[in-house]
């Protein structure tokens, strides 16, 4: 298996494997969550929290069937790579119209969506790689 290949099946299962903790973060722990990144007692009564977790499942099952079926079918990086881009914006605008916010969420947020977006570039990179295979 070629470097691009090693490194894009273990970017897609560091990805599943992240967004399964956000996941379950958000659903099972939400106190926690809300001491983690806003210091206050976990009052959602929109439950946005809770539709954050079902998005980030939702990238979780697409991630997975992409680390299954990209060998054969390379769209699926461009997929994943889609994913990624999508949230770049997400957190940074997360971070900055939040009422509260912790020493943590100024740590952690402002960094995802660079990160994402470098994701989804790599992800395109490995799709023309592989695609032309």
């Amino acid at each position: 298996m070629a470097a691009v290949e090693r490194r894009a099946q273990a970017l897609l299962i560091g990805l599943v494997l992240f967004d399964c903790v956000l996941t379950t973060w958000a659903w099972a722990f939400p106190q926690w969550w809300y001491d983690a990144f806003h210091g206050v007692k976990y009052v959602d009564p929109e439950a946005l929290l809770r539709r954050m977790g079902a998005q980030w499942a939702g990238f979780a099952l697409c991630q997975a069937v992409a680390v299954w079926r990209w060998r054969r079918e390379p769209e699926w990086l461009a997929v994943v790579a889609g994913v990624r881009l999508c949230d770049a914006l997400t957190d940074l605008t997360y971070v900055f119209l939040a009422r509260d916010t912790t020493w943590f969420a100024w740590a952690t947020l402002p960094a995802m969506g660079p990160i994402n977006a470098l994701m989804g570039w790599y992800l395109l990179r490995a799709y023309r790689v592989h695609g032309r295979r």
